[in-house]
């Protein structure tokens, strides 16, 4: 029998979307946990890992306090791994903290089953709390609302980066915190106000991960153009790495309608393909813009775009269904305009009613009907109904894996140049679903087919050439696969047989 580990005392725990996610917000903990660093432990695992399995790596640390990282995307599987940790060692003390819990946690399930509760940014409360509890004297509230760290006071995270990390994820970095805009279905328009890191400390960090072999940054500032120079800092900086890293990349979130012409300089001395830009639209309704609070200045944003469609720059877009108002016809001609503009990726999201967001202003006035479960997507509303909605969750799958992969080049053409792409992919995803009942586990060579078939069943036209030349460009093979022959051969026999019978019936 092995022997017991010796107690970490406190372990930092969250379930990651996927494996390449490393979990920034506990680096940040550890980092900042003072005289308890060295008896605080990380440990992540992904949604997918079984309950019994994570329950069992997170005991062997014989902790007493165990802190979750909760987020909309793993509340349900953190829920059902404390229910097992509480079931065998209820002595632990299970402390929550994330988005997810910081607000309208009341009716929580999940807050209900644990000790404590930190809200909001935790570095300074939750070491607090737990020399309370570790010193035997543990706090009677349950909840405790985060203290706003100043943030270049803060320890930087950054050389919690294991190894591992730096070969095999994605490097999360921030230059600052928080977000100037009201736009009512993110929480961070619930910030008072954007606070920026020490440009000096943070680039010194930077030269540690580069030295170590990191090639990824991903940027998570909410509005990294917002303070000019200090992007223009930024990019210099990486500017001059590029000898010594030459396959850098580099993902940023940035506001559309703001981009000087200082900015677009510095952008476009980076070769082809190592800046992603990820850019919120959200809608290209003035209307609904303004009913959400989200200030966009249309003139602008067009510029912008089509200025950085004639860089290397990888453009990221973001447009959201269901907004409160947002017709299918009105979604239908921002994303036919993004999509004329040639940018890269179209992200077609699904509004979500985030605890504490305000868009919960709007429920009544539209009849927003939102799903009781995570990631409480929207139904239905006064302009859209269910049917319509599912719908849509249809067209953002199929349009992921078609329009976003970079996997059919050549076949999207077919769907831009129509009249209305956006309700030419609507009938195609329509058929798709009638065809084969699901939305997942497609495979590359079923998914040509089903694109062949259609083509040739509504359009009447023989698209083998096309699909062919996308699957050389994704396989690197330069060949006609034999399913796509077969399949044109079918479709030949098909559309005769057809014709003779109608001959027939004649």
């Amino acid at each position: 029998m092995q022997d017991k580990k010796i107690s970490d005392a406190i372990v930092l725990c969250t379930l990651n979307a996927k494996y390449i996610h490393a979990a920034f917000g506990l680096r940040y903990l550890k980092a900042n946990m003072g005289t308890l660093s060295d008896q605080t432990t990380i440990v992540e695992f992904t949604i997918h890992d079984h309950p019994l399995e994570m329950a069992e790596k997170l005991l062997a640390h014989n902790p007493t306090i165990l802190g979750f990282g909760v987020y909309i995307w793993n509340v349900q599987e953190t829920l059902a791994l404390m229910k097992t940790i509480r079931s065998v060692a209820p002595q632990i003390t299970l402390v929550l903290g994330g988005p997810e819990v910081s607000y309208e946690y009341e009716r929580q399930d999940i807050v209900a089953f644990a000790d404590y509760l930190v809200t909001g940014e935790g570095e300074i409360t939750f070491p607090n709390l737990c020399s309370q509890i570790l010193n035997n004297t543990p706090p009677p509230k349950k909840v405790h609302f985060g203290v706003l760290p100043t943030v270049t006071d803060l320890v930087l995270p950054y050389s919690l980066y294991t190894d591992e990390d730096v070969r095999n994820r994605v490097m999360y970095v921030e230059a600052s915190r928080g977000c100037p805009f009201k736009c009512q279905f993110c929480l961070s328009s619930l910030d008072k106000k954007v606070r920026n890191f020490d440009l000096d400390r943070l680039l010194t960090a930077f030269d540690d991960l580069i030295v170590r072999g990191a090639t990824q940054f991903k940027f998570v500032d909410r509005t990294f153009n917002l303070k000019v120079n200090t992007s223009i800092a930024i990019l210099e900086y990486f500017l001059q790495k590029l000898e010594a890293v030459p396959n850098l990349f580099l993902h940023f979130e940035m506001v559309p309608d703001r981009f000087p012409v200082e900015l677009r300089e510095y952008v476009t001395k980076f070769p082809a393909g190592q800046i992603q830009f990820e850019i919120g639209i959200q809608t290209f309704n003035p209307e609904v813009a303004s009913r959400i609070q989200r200030r966009q200045n249309y003139a602008a944003l067009d510029d912008n775009l089509l200025f950085l469609q004639q860089t290397g720059v990888h453009l990221h877009t973001d447009l959201i269904i269901g907004l409160p108002g947002e017709t299918m016809d009105s979604f239908a001609q921002g994303f036919n305009k993004l999509l004329q503009m040639s940018v890269e990726e179209i992200q077609v999201g699904i509004l979500k009613r985030l605890h504490g967001a305000p868009i919960a202003m709007h429920s009544d006035n539209y009849k927003q009907v939102y799903s009781p479960n995570p990631p409480y997507e929207i139904l239905e509303n006064s302009v859209l109904s269910f049917t319509d909605l599912a719908r849509l969750r249809r067209f953002a799958r199929y349009w992921n894996i078609i329009g976003n992969s970079g996997r059919f080049p050549h076949t999207l053409q077919l769907f831009v140049t129509q009249p209305s792409a956006f309700h030419t992919f609507l009938g195609f995803s329509d058929w798709l679903y009638d065809t084969c009942g699901r939305t997942t586990k497609i495979s590359y060579n079923n998914m040509l087919q089903y694109l062949q078939t259609y083509w040739e069943t509504v359009f009447h036209r023989d698209i083998t050439d096309i699909l062919s030349s996308d699957y050389q460009h994704t396989t690197g093979k330069t060949h006609t696969p034999r399913f796509l022959n077969q399949q044109q051969h079918k479709s030949t026999k098909n559309t005769s047989l057809q014709a003779r019978q109608a001959r027939h019936r004649t």
